[in-house]
């Protein structure tokens, strides 16, 4: 029907928000990030980092990201097993996620490894935003003091 059509086509885009945000955040293509991002974001890496959750504004976030990952030679997100859930408040995205940094180092321990999951939520305005971000950390594997 055309309800689930348009489900269907609501699911594709708000998926594709989200695996932008991952492809463009390896690129470091900043200003595309931040687009992606509603005004404010409740934000939370406090699974990984510590601290309490914030709220942030795209260029907030981005400034961090970009401060923490500037000496990595590549930055690789993957995702997938993604669950989405449409509502009337927006859409709700869990996903699995796995960053691998790499930076050649004189240790041999070239890479770090991040397995976790995330649960975004993104509003529907001119297009899908994220409004919402959680990290959840799993584990952390290899040269935790890789580009510091």
């Amino acid at each position: 029907s055309g309800k689930d059509l348009q489900e269907l086509k609501a699911k594709d885009e708000v998926i594709t928000k989200v695996n932008k945000l991952f492809i463009y955040t390896d690129s470091r293509d900043w200003k595309n990030v931040q687009k992606l991002f509603d005004k404010k974001v409740a934000f939370d890496m406090t699974s990984l980092a510590g601290g309490t959750p914030a709220e942030l504004t795209p260029e907030q976030i981005t400034s961090s990201w970009e401060s923490g990952l500037k000496n990595l030679k590549v930055i690789h997100h993957q995702a997938g097993n993604y669950i989405v859930t449409i509502s009337s408040a927006g859409a709700d995205v869990f996903c699995y996620g796995t960053a691998v940094h790499y930076l050649p180092d004189k240790s041999g321990r070239n890479t770090r490894i991040f397995v976790g999951s995330y649960n975004i939520h993104l509003v529907k305005k001119e297009s899908w935003v994220i409004d919402r971000f959680r990290y959840n950390s799993k584990f952390v594997e290899g040269n935790l003091d890789l580009g510091k």
